[in-house]
């Protein structure tokens, strides 16, 4: 009796601890649950080649305007840095800030006689009139970046706080030779100079072709009605 009384007194022996093996891994389960996952969602891989090609077109594909760029700007490659081509073509485009170069010739046109004095008047109205509209309101209109070149220049150059489309320069050379070609039998020089100074702004990398274009078109509108409203004027 004395022995299963102790017995009884004696506390329940308790359970050996679980071993690692048999305890709930959390990592585990969440491992289990993405392969399940991933066997049963479609892999994303898989589901874009069985959709074909999509019609999107890629970023990197240029547009029509931005091949026409890189071409000229190619084109151009075969000249620049060429000592005869650079000293041009940079001098060009400095004679051409602010209409330097037209101003001169205007003033070189204005020390033959009174007429001529009058048409150099003329040519800096109409400049003045001209960079207004091109620098101070459509050139804000469009707000397009400038090229950006990081090959060393030839020669120091200014350059310009405003934006790049139309070109000012291309611009001003249209608008300057059409006034002073105005009953002028200089005028294929007048022309060959606008040209030179135009297209030097492509050749400097500080204008896209298109920008050049754009700046043509803008001067042959200014210089059409510059022409009109002088002519009018004089009646």
């Amino acid at each position: 009796m004395t022995s299963t009384a102790d017995e009884a007194d004696d506390p329940i022996p308790a359970p050996p601890p679980a071993q690692a093996a048999d305890r709930p891994d959390a990592l585990g389960r969440v491992g289990e649950a993405f392969e399940s996952a991933a066997g049963a969602l479609p892999h994303p891989i898989e589901q874009l080649a069985a959709q074909g090609p999509h019609q999107a077109e890629p970023p990197h594909e240029l547009t029509l305007v931005a091949r026409f760029d890189d071409a000229v700007d190619q084109a151009f490659d075969l000249l620049r840095g060429n000592p005869i081509a650079d000293r041009v073509f940079y001098a060009a485009t400095e004679l051409g800030d602010f209409g330097l170069i037209w101003v001169l010739i205007g003033a070189t046109q204005g020390l033959r006689g009174d007429r001529q004095l009058a048409r150099a008047g003329r040519l800096a109205a109409t400049l003045a009139v001209e960079s207004v509209l091109v620098n101070g309101v459509i050139k804000s209109l469009f707000k397009r970046e400038r090229p950006v070149s990081q090959e060393p220049r030839p020669y120091k150059m200014r350059m310009p706080l405003t934006t790049s489309f139309p070109s000012g320069h291309s611009s001003t050379a249209v608008v300057a030779a059409m006034v002073l070609s105005e009953g002028n039998s200089w005028w294929p020089l007048y022309a060959a100079v606008a040209a030179l100074v135009a297209s030097s702004r492509v050749y400097v990398r500080i204008h896209h072709a298109s920008d050049v274009v754009g700046g043509l078109a803008t001067g042959l509108v200014i210089g059409t009605g510059a022409r009109a409203v002088w002519r009018r004027v004089g009646r």
